[in-house]
């Protein structure tokens, strides 16, 4: 028996920084992507959460200029703003 899968390609956003980075479970909330702190753990302790291609565990990342958030088939691309 063959399974035909189809692979969703990735939408992609640039997200737009003042500071010099923004925490991982900060930037969930953020973006909308979970609605508390708490499911913002969930997503990341369950390896839904991938920065640059691997899954992040670490709620506290620091995500920079640069990075690459991958959740439910969206690349966020931190891109720090330098106008002051």
């Amino acid at each position: 028996m063959k399974i035909k899968v189809k692979v969703k390609e990735h939408t992609k956003e640039k997200v737009e920084i003042k500071t010099d980075f923004i925490q991982l479970q900060a930037f969930l909330k953020f973006m909308g992507i979970a609605e508390t702190g708490g499911q913002a753990k969930e997503f990341i302790q369950d390896g839904i959460i991938r920065v640059n291609g691997e899954v992040c565990t670490a709620r506290g990342k620091k995500l920079r200029n640069g990075d690459i958030v991958s959740a439910f088939s969206v690349d966020y691309e931190i891109v720090k703003n330098n106008e002051d």
